[in-house]
């Protein structure tokens, strides 16, 4: 082999760039000493474009496809260099490859909570987190203004600043959708648009767009979510008067399943408490089934014919009430051993307890306990 021989076999013919590693935005090809020959293959796949730069200055950008380097398909590098020694003569020049795909999965997150106003619950800190996609929409730009130099230029080189970028712009398209807290979640598409909108504006003149953003979640802190939390069991509930009477009765139920237990107590004054209400509400029915006989310790019905009363409920006078509704009235609450009551032919209002007619509607109450020892 000839020394001519010897110095073609450095050129290079074939100049590519196969990306295994999926985060590679710009690659150089690695020239070293050799020199690319005239006539040498270029080879740009789709997703790519290939940047010759020579003497620190932007020459040609190629789109994809396969080129052989010839002065008829490198007009301006042709220029810059003149070609003093030849159009047959190798020349060297850098040659970046750029990927022009979408680099996706890319993650954003606000470190700290953004706060925003909400017409409902006034001001509220939110924070929120997604992902997005990045691309190349200019290289010469991109080479300009970020990659410089650098041989191999990877996505987590731009993504922090993306990041912050993203972050700066999440509580100015909150602050502005004039979407309130609760409809966030059915909002977070259109929100992400905006957003994708107004960072590729930001971007541009680096050659980069960001045309998709997503926004996975927007959370607000611990004790907001779990107010409404409770707001909404609240209105689960419904009425919270019924519920209240189902947990007493569930409380029972446990307490029975589990006799002895430290429960025992508490159980057992909910079902006296329990108890006692329903035995009132009934009153009127259970005295009436048990005729005339005064069993159970449910006093008899009072004749019909008795004279009406009149109650102060409240500090005003209801009646006339029937002495067959008192038991009723007992069980609502408006009768209690303390009411003052009248009846025709009384000099004045006197509590129900001192009066010997009405003292058997209401229970018995046991003395006090004897002194110990």
């Amino acid at each position: 082999m000839g020394l001519l021989d010897s110095i073609r076999g450095e050129f290079i013919d074939i100049i590519e760039f196969l990306d295994e590693s999926r985060d590679t935005i710009v690659w150089r090809f690695p020239r070293h000493d050799n020199e690319i020959k005239m006539g040498a293959k270029l080879v740009v796949r789709e997703g790519q474009q290939a940047v010759f730069v020579n003497e620190g200055q932007i020459a040609d950008v190629f789109e994809p496809g396969t080129y052989t380097l010839e002065t008829q398909n490198m007009p301006v590098l042709s220029t810059l260099k003149g070609w003093k020694y030849g159009f047959d003569s190798p020349f060297k020049a850098e040659v970046y490859f750029v990927g022009t795909r979408l680099y996706t999965d890319l993650k954003w997150g606000t470190q700290n909570p953004v706060t925003v106003r909400d017409a409902e619950f006034g001001m509220v800190r939110l924070r929120a987190f997604g992902a997005y996609a990045l691309q190349v929409v200019e290289p010469a730009k991109l080479l300009r203004e970020l990659v410089g130099t650098d041989p191999q230029f990877k996505t987590d080189e731009v993504s922090e600043f993306l990041r912050q970028t993203i972050v700066s712009q999440v509580g100015t398209a909150l602050a502005t959708s004039n979407v309130p807290m609760l409809d966030l979640a059915a909002n977070q598409q259109t929100i992400g648009t905006a957003l994708a909108g107004a960072i590729t504006t930001n971007v541009a003149d680096m050659g980069l767009s960001v045309p998709r953003l997503v926004i996975e979640n927007i959370s607000m802190p611990p004790e907001v979510e779990e107010a409404l939390d409770k707001r909404t069991q609240m209105g689960v509930l419904g009425n919270l008067d019924q519920y209240t009477k189902f947990q007493a009765a569930e409380a029972i139920g446990d307490a029975a399943n589990n006799p002895g237990g430290a429960g025992e107590g508490v159980g057992l004054g909910m079902g006296m408490a329990l108890g006692q209400q329903m035995a009132n509400a009934i009153a009127g029915q259970g005295a009436g089934a048990q005729g005339g006989q005064a069993g159970g310790g449910a006093p008899p019905p009072l004749p019909a014919s008795a004279k009406p009363w009149f109650l102060a409920v409240g500090g005003a006078q209801v009646g006339p009430v029937d002495a067959a509704d008192l038991p009723a009235r007992i069980a609502a609450g408006e009768l209690t051993p303390t009411t003052l009551v009248w009846q025709d032919g009384m000099p004045t209002w006197t509590a129900a307890s001192e009066l010997p007619a009405l003292q058997g509607l209401f229970p018995a109450t046991p003395p006090p306990l004897p002194p110990q020892g």
